[in-house]
């Protein structure tokens, strides 16, 4: 049976153009993570003084902010509408950015931390594009709308880099400060593309409907539970051990450079996919994607397990990388499909809060388990939460609860 609050808001020619919008609006504002990733342990480091062991907590709490504003992001959409929602995320990233350049250039590590959360809370609002753009879409096209903003990802994963290299000595001799005031810059130009993102906001919910299930009920959906499990496990297991690889390579007497150049390879595996992802789920479907970003994941930790030349290092990040992309993007597309339409902001917050939840774990205790037990124990992690993804699946495809109602 159609449901008239799902079909109303259904036009293709607007979804590519919002998908086209958000995909750039991802490419700049959504650059203000990598740029706090890739300095934030190194401005801490700066920041402290002889004891350095707490240098590495600005990355921390960037997660932990993204982690806090899932809910509050939804929220706040599904009571003014996407564009107005997006703005002010776009907003806080400003905010953020202009705080971590005043606190580098104060030599406050506190506040800086602060900023890094600040940061990640508006990188919240950021993850919500990919939901955003499937809220027009038909549900053939609604994979490759997914796509295509996480395929702006490939321009932050080089704008990022970038941006760090040409601004970190604008305020010298203080270092890294120049970078947060560049990614202040750049969420101001995501804030005016998004201005010209057009979401109409659901029709409210009729009495027949009410306000859908309540999140227990909707959470215990398996569909629904499988998609939230295979995207938690997607994200975390890419953290762990994407954290851990600069550290482990750096031991094993690689340079920083050749680190920084594994990480960016692996930056690009994660998103360049994104151009033919949403075909290939059209075309071979939601599970069986990723159940192969699984299998993706699990090579990744193979092949970090047989050696540690740099080969070695750079191929397990690259697909690492590519188990990410094919792995949470295939969970997003099969959590899209079986939410309803007065559901949205309520499975997509809770969603988003649990992933970056797990996220947060996983990068904290990435760096505990390196030291303590070394790079294989790092890659072995992976291995039964991976399983775990594949026999869920399993389960679902066998059920046959992995049709739409």
């Amino acid at each position: 049976m159609s449901n008239p609050e799902a079909t109303h808001l259904i036009d293709d020619t607007l979804a590519r153009r919002n998908a086209l919008l958000l995909a750039a609006a991802q490419a700049t504002g959504g650059a203000m993570m990598p740029i706090a990733i890739a300095t934030g342990g190194l401005a801490g480091f700066y920041l402290l003084g002889d004891d350095k062991s707490l240098a590495t907590l600005p990355v921390t709490t960037l997660v932990l902010g993204t982690a806090c504003g899932t809910v509050p992001a939804a929220l706040l959409m599904r009571r003014v509408g996407r564009r107005p929602g997006f703005m002010v995320g776009a907003g806080i990233g400003v905010a953020g950015g202009i705080a971590a350049c005043l606190a580098v250039l104060s030599g406050v590590f506190l506040f800086f931390c602060l900023a890094t959360w600040l940061t990640g809370f508006a990188g919240a609002f950021v993850q919500q594009y990919r939901f955003a753009a499937a809220d027009t879409a038909s549900a053939a096209f609604r994979p490759k709308a997914i796509s295509w903003v996480l395929a702006g990802g490939v321009i932050t994963g080089v704008v990022g880099p970038q941006t760090v290299i040409f601004t970190r000595d604008l305020f010298s001799p203080i270092p890294f400060a120049g970078a947060f005031a560049a990614q202040a810059v750049l969420c101001l130009v995501a804030m005016v593309i998004l201005a010209f993102v057009s979401i109409p906001k659901p029709v409210k919910p009729t009495h027949a409907t009410g306000g859908g299930r309540s999140l227990p009920t909707i959470l215990a959906e398996p569909r629904i539970a499988i998609a939230v499990l295979c995207a938690v496990v997607s994200y975390a297991l890419m953290s762990l051990v994407m954290t851990a690889a600069p550290l482990a390579m750096v031991q094993c007497g690689f340079s920083e450079g050749q680190a920084a150049l594994g990480i960016q390879w692996h930056v690009i595996a994660m998103f360049a996919p994104s151009f033919f992802t949403g075909t290939l789920i059209a075309r071979y479907g939601r599970e069986r994607i990723t159940a192969a970003g699984m299998a993706l994941l699990l090579g990744a930790g193979i092949v970090a397990l047989t050696g540690i030349t740099l080969a070695h290092f750079w191929i397990a990040l690259v697909l690492l990388g590519l188990g990410w992309n094919f792995g949470f993007i295939g969970a997003t597309a099969m959590l899209t499909d079986a939410q309803r339409p007065e559901e949205r902001a309520r499975v997509q917050a809770a969603n988003d809060f649990m992933v970056f939840g797990v996220v947060a774990v996983a990068s904290f205790s990435s760096g505990k388990i390196l030291n303590a037990a070394g790079w294989e124990s790092v890659n072995l992690t992976l291995v039964p939460f991976v399983v775990l993804g594949f026999v869920a699946l399993a389960w679902l495809t066998m059920t046959g609860r992995h049709r739409a109602a």
